[in-house]
């Protein structure tokens, strides 16, 4: 038969993830490394003096959940406060309610701060009075990284603790939890669930314990003969959410992960971070002009086809577009990727703008100063230019820096792939100007 979800009682109408929502440390999954017999936080709780804490962790680790519990287990005051709905008016009525929770019933309060990387410089500057003076407790939660997205006097002035993604095992508990559980769940319906099919829910939510359990609401309005198979499943799935913030911080993890894969040498990788990329909709174009970059700093003389390779695929993408773009794609990293590889360019670059920087203009020589009129040429403009194409190779000693960094050397080839031609040249104009 198929389960009706639809005709429970009005305790039942909240989701299935906000039904089965831990309420004590005991219910709590995951998070063992701070919540753990004798761990940091747990300590804290159990002792009860507890700070202000900045949660950092991904969707669906249990950062709300986590403050709830700690509120309930320190009996305090909790409030729950949005920093998408909110600002300082908001900021202010919370203020005068911690302050007349603890006058008139004696009780701290816990302000949980949901995603609080939104609030602005001014918003989180508003807190920080009332967390110094105990005012109220403060849990903010945050997916994006603190030391990015928090002012630091409000960092300081919290304990930041790391929530990690649940694993498989965790997630497959859950939702087994929620299938037993006739309080909340939805035991009372008499469901099971294939262990293949529990399976793949677990695997398939990343990490996430709302998505699972969303996914396996889904799935039991589904299924028939009152187990949940393993198709089920994977209608209920539809497709792996991936966890991706084109403007956050996995948005710079996996670009770095991407990069380093290709300077590595390691095209499986470069090509698995490339399609994370694609397949969580981040702009091809944004990808391939970071490839332009790396063509020049990480392969550079070594393989100077590797930027002509790809300032191509660019131009051949932006001809083609997806989804035959990702052809084109999985060309040039696989490319890139196995190119030798050299920064010499890239370093000499920056060790010139450095000198420059610290020697300001220093005078061109006057040997090899234009000299197109006369009174130029009367001032020495030019004066003893020796044009190298007379000369046996192409080359004849001469010098081409200001006289007060003559001899200066930037540009060190490191004798990979192309490099080793051109270092051997370099050595031996190195000789051909000693016998200058």
């Amino acid at each position: 038969m198929t389960v009706d979800l639809f005709t429970t009682d009005s305790t039942k109408i909240a989701p299935l993830a906000e039904r089965m929502r831990p309420r004590t440390i005991s219910e709590y999954l995951g998070q063992s490394h701070i919540l753990g017999e004798g761990k940091m936080l747990r300590r804290l709780i159990e002792t009860d003096r507890l700070s202000s804490l900045i949660f950092w962790g991904p969707p669906g680790s249990g950062k709300t959940t986590l403050a709830r519990i700690i509120a309930n287990a320190t009996k305090s005051h909790f409030i729950f406060f949005s920093a998408i709905m909110s600002g300082i008016k908001e900021i202010r009525e919370v203020v005068k309610e911690a302050e007349d929770t603890l006058k008139y019933q004696g009780k701290r309060t816990i302000l949980f701060v949901d995603e609080i990387h939104r609030f602005n410089k001014s918003q989180q500057d508003a807190f920080l009075p009332y967390v110094e003076r105990g005012t109220f407790t403060m849990i903010g939660a945050t997916t994006e990284n603190p030391s990015f997205e928090v002012i630091a006097p409000l960092l300081s002035r919290c304990k930041v603790l790391v929530l990690n993604p649940l694993s498989d095992e965790e997630i497959a508990q859950i939702l087994q939890n929620a299938l037993g559980d006739s309080e909340r769940g939805l035991g009372e319906f008499g469901l099971s669930a294939a262990p293949e099919a529990l399976s793949f829910m677990a695997e398939q939510a990343g990490g996430d314990a709302r998505v699972a359990l969303n996914t396996l609401e889904t799935a039991a309005r589904l299924a028939h003969s009152g187990t949940i198979a393993l198709e089920t499943a994977r209608e209920a799935v539809q497709k792996k959410p991936l966890l991706y913030d084109k403007g956050g911080e996995e948005h710079y993890n996996v670009i770095s992960a991407f990069i380093k894969s290709m300077r590595g040498s390691d095209p499986d990788a470069a090509l698995y971070w490339l399609a994370r990329m694609l397949e969580s909709g981040e702009d091809p174009i944004f990808i391939l002009r970071r490839m332009v970059v790396f063509a020049s700093e990480d392969v550079g003389n070594a393989d100077p086809r590797g930027l002509q390779l790809a300032v191509t695929a660019l131009q051949a993408f932006q001809l083609v577009g997806m989804p035959e773009g990702r052809i084109i794609l999985g060309q040039a990293v696989s490319y890139l990727a196995t190119a030798p590889k050299s920064n010499a360019s890239y370093v000499g670059i920056n060790q010139a703008l450095a000198e420059v920087r610290q020697s300001g203009a220093l005078p061109v020589p006057m040997q090899i100063r234009n000299a197109p009129t006369s009174l130029m040429k009367g001032l020495g403009y030019g004066k003893g230019y020796r044009y190298p194409h007379d000369y046996q190779g192409g080359y004849v000693a001469q010098g081409y820096l200001p006289e007060e960094i003559a001899g200066k050397r930037f540009y060190e080839p490191k004798g990979n792939g192309y490099e080793k031609s051109i270092k051997e040249r370099m050595e031996w104009i190195k000789g051909e100007r000693g016998k200058g």
